[in-house]
């Protein structure tokens, strides 16, 4: 397939995900810590917590785009994927709701210290245009979608790939990487609200227990979704995939 048709995919594949988001997307309380919602204390401290790895982030993301600039539309595939599957809202059983976090995909094609950039951004157009988290809870909602989340992924990536089983890599990475964003949410919370009786154990089993019923099913349906875009971008962006592969290779 020629460079023009391959372009033409992605730049569909990019278009389609923003027209899901933006065509259906409604304001809705979401699995994102929402505005207002965590003390100023905790606010501040995870505001504090995200910056180291904002400032690595974007360095490692400028070497990328210097190095290489015919990957900036792949990293913005990996963004708009983010973007979509995180907003897609699921009602869960306490009326607010659940979703997929994305991150996945970006972790395996980029690392996760760009995908924390990305992530970062994504959750502040979610926060920005769609009500979807909050400005104040950003810094804890990048921590455990944009940090912890792709980290993870990315260990259980690399731990696969040494017995040379990168597909199921891909599937246990997207899969796990979005079951630890939801531990680490429910911790956040419930430090920040410890229960009366039990304190923050008894409050961190009931956040966790909740989104559970939801979330479980949600990530091992997001490992898949993201195998799938695997498989489509091994056929339509080979190219840019070599290309990513030799740049792993010398940084």
């Amino acid at each position: 397939m020629s460079k023009n048709h391959r372009m033409i995919h992605l730049i569909a594949m990019i278009g389609l995900t923003f027209y899901l988001v933006i065509g259906a997307a409604t304001p809705a309380q979401a699995m994102h810590i929402m505005e207002g919602f965590l003390p100023i204390t905790w606010a501040i401290f995870w505001w504090v917590l995200i910056i180291p790895f904002w400032v690595i982030g974007f360095q490692k993301l400028t070497k990328i785009t210097r190095n290489n600039p015919e990957l900036k539309l792949l990293i913005a595939l990996a963004g708009a994927f983010t973007f979509v599957l995180s907003a897609l809202k699921i009602p869960s059983v306490t009326g607010s709701c659940s979703h997929p976090t994305g991150t996945g995909l970006g972790v395996v094609l980029f690392g996760p210290s760009v995908m924390t950039v990305l992530g970062s951004l994504v959750l502040l157009f979610q926060a920005v245009l769609l009500a979807h988290g909050g400005l104040t809870t950003l810094g804890a909602n990048v921590f455990s979608m944009a940090i912890v989340g792709p980290w993870v992924a990315y260990g259980i990536y690399q731990l696969f790939c040494q017995f040379n089983q990168q597909k199921l890599g891909i599937f246990f990475a997207a899969a796990l990487g979005s079951l630890a964003t939801y531990l680490i949410t429910s911790i956040q919370l419930a430090v920040a609200f410890p229960a009366a009786s039990g304190g923050v154990m008894a409050s961190f089993i009931k956040f966790a227990g909740i989104f559970a019923v939801t979330q479980i099913p949600l990530s091992i349906s997001e490992g898949l979704l993201t195998l799938v875009v695997w498989n489509w971008l091994e056929s339509y962006a080979s190219e840019e995939l070599q290309t990513l592969k030799i740049g792993k290779a010398n940084s």
